[in-house]
């Protein structure tokens, strides 16, 4: 029986979408089979048989029967071996299709599947579920993907696309549309080693959709509260006429949505095109662009007075209509080369040229009237513009010296990034809150400040790196070193500050060590260190000095024999030094690189597809990150840093109802993260978060059982915080308001 044609069956559903109940969101899984270069457990086996494994050896299990899938490869590539939620190589831990059992790391990965049944919006949606990762710091706020790795900030170091760090401002930050990635990998504790510049706590690198070798076509329509629409698709396949050499990849996003925040908007268009040349079985090039617009409010903490018991935290929201938009433009164009000499000796080049403008307008609440029937307020607007160029070169090899076999990786990376910041303030007509009852939201006229100040800063950075990652029968000894040479230059147009052109050089490594107890229990221990530079200068003029970090970590990695089960443990260590900090003879006026923190800590995660149909993810963690030395103000020493949660729990779980039952066609899955409790601001005596148990939810219906020709067509819908709790999280004196219960119904037809 022939199946309608995708434009006919969409348009037998047009109904819904007039009476506002049809729906969209992003694609269900659509990772494939994919062969790629890797060191394998297998091949580890024959090793200690007497064999010599080639460089291109498969890794075992990749079949992944959910659909079509990019295909990829290391330095950028995006995970391997993916089969529903799991993934058993990436290559973001050491540049390199490495095996997770054998990364001297704790390495997670979200697929694309995942991705889908979550429905997820955000980047800090996409890694909400992952052990050790505090996504939910600042509540509910579109304007930034915002999140703590093991206790420490990743927001503006630690977000890679594609293997190449995406250099953020203080509001120019690249965002990220989850409907474009194929996957995301989070790898904790320090990166330095390899990647240069970044937080102690790990990073996020975010895989592009990339061409496929096979025809397909989505269209997803969605439907949310907050009069959220949204629309999506994603085309791709060979070219017609080319010999299979060339094909392409056209992604795109459209959402129109308001919010709970008092006219808070979370607007959005993306268009991603992509296209791979592959001349021969031995060469790739693939460009990968975006295109993307965004609107959000300017802001969405809600006003707390700390000084005041009764306005510790309120629901008095701090923006106003009248002046609250923040908007955000970027596009970006790159490629990814790479060409293999012979099976052991393969070289890539990745580049990317990246643009943001941001073009913040905020309102914010000042004080409150002793009366409670007025506030005072203050607004802004400030425009950042940042142009970012980034390259890295890799050379991979693999050879033996005796009993000894290499996989060796060597490269020089350049980034070069130049902001500029114009910024204007102004003292606003109060707001009438009427007793924190009615606040008179967008009923005065609040004007744009004139800019004032402002300047511009250019950064280059020069890394280069080698690791060799070396086997000798059961152990595989992981060394990785890299020297980073970083120049910054500040001009304050203002002219109230000179100039300046200060320079860094600094030396990170990693030493890592894994054995393989057998093929499928592997017990790990590595050391790292990090470092990176500090805009600024302290009380005597002198640039601050970098900030350093270093970590111990230890672990065990587990698969269950002839599964896709996967269970990791790590405990750890992590010291960061020259932390900012008042400074001990001038506070108020000056900061010292005196600080220093420590984050300990464990964590858990189980990974699994537990047959076709059946994904489960589970993870715990506890972090404990505290300040250990800080000379303007000891009495904050030992005190845990605000707005991290010591314990978290979450766990996750979909099935999809097989052909032999009679509920077939039928997905049901759902959800809990659980968050401990923690300080509400970084001083003593501070009042505590409460704890916070959110509930997820998901059903979905495909409609290939009611007709075969509808083969393709799905109805999901998707609730977040499912009982619609309500809560606050408050961070270094800040409070924000969690999202309540939102609903997606999304209508997907895939061909």
């Amino acid at each position: 029986m022939t199946a309608y044609p995708p434009l006919f069956r969409l348009s037998s559903i047009a109904g819904w979408l007039l009476t506002g109940t049809a729906l969209a969101g992003p694609a269900l899984a659509q990772q494939a089979s994919t062969t790629l270069e890797t060191i394998s457990v297998e091949a580890d086996r024959a090793r200690r048989e007497g064999a010599q494994p080639s460089a291109s050896a498969p890794l075992p299990g990749a079949a992944n029967a959910v659909g079509v899938g990019s295909e990829t490869s290391g330095g950028g590539g995006g995970p391997t071996g993916v089969v529903g939620y799991t993934a058993r190589g990436s290559a973001a831990a050491t540049k390199t299709n490495t095996p997770i059992l054998e990364t001297p790391a704790s390495v997670s990965v979200v697929t694309r599947e995942q991705l889908n049944d979550r429905n997820v919006q955000s980047l800090n949606d996409a890694i909400a579920y992952t052990p050790g990762v505090s996504s939910n710091v600042f509540g509910y706020d579109p304007r930034f993907d915002a999140f703590f790795i093991r206790g420490f900030s990743v927001t503006n170091v630690g977000v890679y696309r594609d293997g190449l760090r995406q250099p953020s401002a203080p509001f120019a930050i690249p965002k990220v549309e989850p409907y474009g990635l194929d996957a995301l990998t989070i790898l904790r504790g320090p990166a330095a080693g390899l990647y240069g510049l970044g937080a102690p706590g790990g990073i996020v690198d975010v895989t592009s959709k990339r061409p496929t070798s096979v025809p397909f076509g989505e269209v997803w329509l969605q439907r949310g509260k907050y009069d959220r629409y949204q629309g999506a698709f994603d085309l791709g396949g060979p070219i017609e006429q080319t010999d299979g050499q060339l094909s392409y990849r056209l992604t795109g996003l459209f959402r129109q949505s308001g919010s709970f925040l008092p006219g808070g908007l979370d607007d959005r268009a993306v268009i991603a095109p992509a296209i791979t040349w592959r001349p021969s079985a031995d060469t790739s090039l693939t460009v990968l662009g975006e295109y993307l617009d965004s609107t959000t409010p300017g802001t969405a903490s809600t006003y707390s007075n700390f000084a005041d018991p009764r306005f510790q935290k309120t629901n008095l929201f701090g923006g106003d209509p009248a002046f609250q938009d923040f908007t955000t433009r970027q596009y970006r164009i790159g490629y990814a080369f790479e060409h293999r000499f012979s099976p052991d000796i393969v070289f890539r080049q990745n580049f990317r040229y990246q643009s943001v403008y941001a073009d913040l307008k905020y309102t914010q609440i000042d004080t409150i009237s002793p009366d409670l029937q007025s506030a005072a307020r203050s607004n802004g607007r400030i425009t950042d513009t940042l142009d970012t160029i980034s390259l890295d070169n890799q050379l991979e090899t693999r050879f033996t010296t005796g009993p000894v076999a290499h996989t060796l990786i060597g490269g020089i990376d350049y980034t070069n990034s130049r902001f500029t910041e114009r910024g204007g303030f102004l003292v606003v007509p109060s707001l009438q809150i009427g007793g924190l009852i009615r606040p008179n939201y967008g009923a005065q006229f609040i004007p744009t400040p004139d800019y004032i100040g402002g300047g511009r800063q250019r950064i280059e950075q020069l890394g280069t790196y080698v690791q060799d990652q070396a086997r000798i029968g059961s152990l595989i000894l992981t060394l990785t070193g890299r020297h980073d040479q970083v120049s910054q230059f500040t001009q304050d147009y203002t002219a109230t500050t000179p100039d300046s052109l200060i320079g860094d050089r600094a030396f990170s490594y990693r030493v890592g060590a894994n054995y393989l107890l057998t093929d499928f229990i592997v017990p790990y221990a590595s050391y790292a260190t990090t470092f990176a530079p500090q805009l600024g200068f302290d009380r005597a003029g002198a640039p601050f000095k970098p900030t350093t970090g270093e970590q111990f970590e230890g672990g065990i990695k587990t698969q269950v024999p002839g599964t896709n089960v996967f269970l990791n443990m790590a405990v750890f260590d992590i010291v960061q030094a020259n932390v900012l900090r008042p400074d001990p003879v001038n506070p108020i006026g000056f900061q010292a690189a005196i600080g220093e923190v420590r984050s300990t800590g464990a964590e858990l995660e189980l990974t699994a597809n537990l047959g076709r149909g059946i994904n489960v993810l589970a993870s715990y963690s506890h972090v404990d990150i505290r300040t250990t030395k800080n000379p303007g103000a000891p009495e904050t020493v030992g005190i845990p840093l605000s707005g991290i949660p010591a314990n978290t729990f979450t766990a996750f779980a979909n099935y999809a109802f097989q052909p032999d039952s009679r509920l077939f066609g039928l997905s049901l899955g759902g959800g809990i993260r659980y968050a401990g409790t923690s300080p509400a601001n970084d001083v003593p005596g501070s009042f505590r978060n409460s704890t916070v148990t959110l509930f997820d939810a998901v059903a979905a219906y495909d409609f290939a059982k009611v007709d075969p020709r509808l083969t393709g067509m799905r109805l999901q819908v998707n609730v977040n915080n499912l009982f619609d709790r309500a809560y606050f999280n408050c961070q270094a004196g800040a409070c924000y308001r969690g999202q309540p219960r939102q609903v997606y119904a999304s209508l997907i037809d895939r061909w």
